[in-house]
């Protein structure tokens, strides 16, 4: 493989250990049907030439071409290389093209059916089960990023009641002035009741493609890149109900992801740690194994569930009445249950992470890129800790005890050498989550973009990809702290 070629590296491998296990260059045995996208377990190259289809509904839109228009103003942006923009206020629903939403103001401004545009069927891949939903979409006005970019990732925040459910596509405008098509980023309800929760595999154009959940040019060496976007959401009921999905907040992060091995080094900042609880995936190996073959692939929604505690939210004894009560940490299981990705037969996907934080009341929830350590010890200062990606061989981190294709662990803060504090799931027990790793080591594993897996192949590394949560009412310092990496 290529260095070009390389899929955008992604959280654990699903159907195997997310961390526990060594590191292999090739896929499990009983990998699921996409591509493994945890860095170089599968090639790029037998990507479909064509997109698959992408909606089950008609285009809003679809066709509109013309000059990209400028960015909104006051659209927040990062410089050097990141760009985030979320649409979350009641100006911003107005915005756009609407066929039968519209705006909501209370109790939180987000986007509702108000008259449906029509009717469409949708056979679920996973079940087989054909149904009628009615229909209403949104198209977001076009956003032109700070960096024209290699990858972009959608997330949203939404409330989807039993009988509802939405789905997110992104088309993306190159340089040359082509589109791509309506791609397919997520098909999502909060519930498996209605529809089964998915991403969609097969979706490319011959030059960017889909890795689950992540838009990807194929070759970045070429300059190709994406200059603008649109987003989409349809939001679906079941017909003749008054029920609605309600979005909050839909947006993408925008990035030009460098060639690096190594990246420098950042001066330590003021120590701090935050009381963020612990929980152990390895508590959890063996149960519940319809969910990525159970708890030693659970680190992306075991890490999730810790901070959603640590803003003071958790679900409800009736919500967790379907785990077996002999296991310990019900909460868990629920996270991996509702974070859970049919297609892509794992628990990691970066946006259905954030939109599971999301369903609980007044909490905000995005996927982002960081571009230096710094940035993070800002966010922890304010008292916002983050979930992490990263990939390493197990010498590169000391005290690991393990090598990962793709992990997920929560930084709670830094000691005062600088070193990283972090609940890291992958330890054997809730009392061990806590350890502190060397701040040099952990900051190249992180933010490279480029790496050697253990065959010594190059494969990609996660770029300072992480998950950010926090209230919807933040303090003046945490809100400071998030406008200074560009999220809002």
């Amino acid at each position: 493989m290529t260095e070009s070629t390389s899929p955008p590296p992604s959280r654990e491998p699903s159907r195997s250990s997310a961390a526990a296990a060594p590191e292999r260059p090739d896929a499990p045995p009983a990998a699921p049907r996409r591509a493994v996208l945890a860095a170089a377990l599968a090639v790029a190259g037998g990507a479909a030439a064509s997109a698959a289809p992408v909606s089950a509904v008609p285009a809003a839109g679809a066709t509109a071409t013309g000059t990209a228009a400028p960015a909104p103003q006051g659209a927040p942006r990062t410089p050097g290389g990141v760009d985030n923009r979320f649409w979350t206020s009641y100006g911003d629903w107005r915005s756009g093209t609407h066929a039968g939403t519209s705006p909501a103001a209370e109790p939180r401004p987000g986007l509702v059916i108000t008259d449906p545009a029509g009717r469409t069927e949708y056979t679920d891949p996973h079940t087989g089960r054909t149904a009628t939903w009615e229909f209403a979409t949104w198209t977001s006005p076009r956003h032109t990023p700070a960096v024209p970019a290699t990858e972009l990732i959608a997330s949203w925040n939404a409330h989807t009641p039993a009988g509802t459910w939405i789905a997110v596509e992104l088309s993306g405008r190159y340089a040359d002035g082509t589109d791509t098509p309506w791609f397919v980023m997520g098909r999502w309800a909060a519930g498996d009741g209605d529809i089964r929760r998915t991403s969609v595999d097969g979706q490319s154009d011959g030059r960017s493609t889909v890795w689950t959940d992540t838009l990807a040019v194929a070759d970045a060496a070429s300059g190709l890149r994406v200059v603008s976007y649109r987003l989409r959401v349809t939001l679906h009921r079941r017909p003749g109900s008054r029920l609605t999905p309600t979005v909050w907040r839909l947006g993408a992060m925008a990035s030009d992801v460098p060639d690096r091995f190594t990246v420098p080094a950042s001066e330590p900042g003021p120590a701090r740690e935050l009381v963020v609880p612990r929980y152990s995936q390895h508590t959890h190996i063996g149960q519940y194994p319809e969910y990525a073959g159970g708890g030693e692939a659970w680190c992306s929604p075991t890490s999730s569930q810790m901070i959603i505690e640590y803003w003071g939210r958790r679900p409800t004894e009736a919500e967790l009445a379907w785990v077996n009560p002999a296991f310990a940490d019900p909460q868990v299981c629920h996270a991996a249950r509702h974070t859970y990705d049919h297609q892509y037969e794992g628990c990691g996907n970066w946006p259905f992470n954030a939109a599971y934080a999301a369903t609980y009341d007044d909490l905000n929830a995005v996927v982002t890129r960081l571009r230096t350590l710094s940035e993070l010890e800002a966010l922890i200062r304010a008292g916002i800790p983050a979930i992490t990606s990263q990939s390493f061989r197990e010498q590169e981190l000391t005290g690991a005890g393990y090598g990962t294709a793709g992990h997920l662990m929560t930084v709670t803060g830094f000691t005062q050498d600088g070193d990283v504090i972090a609940n890291d799931p992958a330890s054997p027990s809730n009392e061990a989550v806590r350890r502190v790793y060397r701040r040099r080591e952990w900051e190249n594993i992180w933010l490279r973009t480029k790496r050697y897996d253990a065959s010594g192949k190059v494969v990609s590394g996660t770029g300072g990809v992480c998950y950010l949560y926090w209230p919807a009412r933040p303090t003046a310092a945490q809100r400071k702290a998030l406008e200074a990496v560009g999220v809002r």
